[in-house]
């Protein structure tokens, strides 16, 4: 349980921005159980979207769309957004593998991933105001973050780091496919309040977001990275709001 903890702390210090004042070993136990506490991770991000939600205060539904868009974005201290924006940058470069690498470390933000970022907030910002408008539950905000960031998860058991150094490669030396099977236990307990059809149909499409993902890593850059993974994260989730758009809008028509 000591270790459990530890990855716990671990695990909320590096996605999330919330002051905790613990200072949690980093050794092969601990870090794994970093990793399998990802999922959990998000469902605390969640937690005050869910909340601001089920108390329908008294604010316009667009106003809501930006309050908790805004929140998901300062809990991360955006540190996804930029592994977003390097990932965009990188790509619409078009250039080679190293020059691509090279522009993933260059502080800079170009216009690819400016566009990248504006696109995505906004879709974001949109998908979260349709979804409010047809009254979603609030348990939804605490689904789409734990399935984002279990996408990271994916991307550190099942495919190699890109180069033998970085974050990616730091978090991957202790974690096994049992991992990523673990990391889904807190997910799964959010498939009562979900609805079971909701919750598979959001499943399936992550799962469908992992494979593409998996392959078009593999493809552009040979391997994961720290950006890489956090931009995981910031595709899962517009990925995943997507989805529950669709089965909303359509599929429960």
């Amino acid at each position: 349980m000591k270790n459990a903890f530890h990855g716990f702390i671990l695990a909320v210090q590096f996605l999330t921005r919330l002051p905790v004042p613990i200072e949690a070993p980093w050794n092969a136990v601990s870090s794994r159980w970093a990793v399998r506490m990802y999922p959990l991770t998000g469902i605390l991000i969640g937690v005050l979207p869910a909340l601001f939600v089920w108390l329908q205060l008294p604010v316009s539904l667009f106003m809501q769309s930006v309050i908790i868009v805004t929140f998901f974005v300062w809990m991360s201290g955006g540190l996804h957004l930029d592994g977003w924006m390097d990932t965009f940058d990188a790509v619409g470069a078009n250039v080679s593998l190293e020059k691509k690498w090279a522009i993933m470390k260059d502080p800079h933000v170009g216009s690819f991933g400016i566009l990248a970022l504006v696109f995505l907030l906004g879709w974001k910002t949109l998908l979260i105001y349709e979804l409010l408008s047809s009254g979603v539950s609030p348990w939804f905000f605490l689904l789409i973050p734990a399935a984002a960031r279990w996408t990271a998860v994916y991307l550190l058991t099942e495919v190699p780091a890109a180069k033998p150094q970085g974050l990616a490669w730091s978090w991957q030396q202790h974690v096994t496919k049992k991992d990523l099977g673990l990391s889904l236990l807190p997910v799964l307990l959010l498939l009562p309040a979900a609805g079971t059809a909701l919750f598979l149909w959001t499943a399936v499409f992550t799962g469908m977001f992992v494979i593409f993902y998996r392959s078009w890593i593999l493809r552009h850059f040979h391997g994961v990275s720290g950006d890489l993974a956090g931009a995981s994260i910031e595709g899962g989730e517009l990925w995943a709001l997507t989805a529950v758009w669709i089965f909303i809008s359509f599929v429960t028509v």
